[in-house]
């Protein structure tokens, strides 16, 4: 379900197939493994199904408050329009904007060469 690569010192990590409201909680477990092993490179979330589920904007939202925490810009990437409206909509931790992109490119591009200034 979940994969995940470093590209331009961005980890990559793509949600294919859908995530249930009974599974959110344990993908975005999965998802804080793979940054915590990864910081501080920043993240980049791509859900690959083109409907997007409460359990799977649940998961995307729980890992934002994840990578705040750790100190990690994120994105997320959809080509659901109603789903990026909902996610810019509803991630706001602590002043940290989540944002929300329609291709992966884009998100790398935006996100290639960004750290906290901690990891400087």
């Amino acid at each position: 379900m979940l994969h995940h690569t470093i590209e331009r010192g961005v980890l990559l990590i793509t949600i294919d197939g859908e995530v249930s409201l009974g599974h959110h909680v344990a993908v975005a477990g999965d998802i804080a493994h793979l940054v915590r092993a990864h910081l501080p490179a920043p993240v980049v979330i791509v859900l690959s199904v083109p409907e997007v589920s409460a359990g799977m904007l649940s998961t995307v939202l729980r890992a934002h408050v994840l990578c705040g925490r750790f100190d990690v810009l994120m994105a997320v990437v959809t080509p659901s329009a109603p789903a990026r409206r909902l996610l810019e909509a509803n991630a706001d931790v602590g002043g940290t904007r989540l944002v929300v992109f329609a291709r992966t490119g884009q998100a790398l591009d935006a996100m290639a060469g960004t750290r906290p200034a901690w990891a400087a």
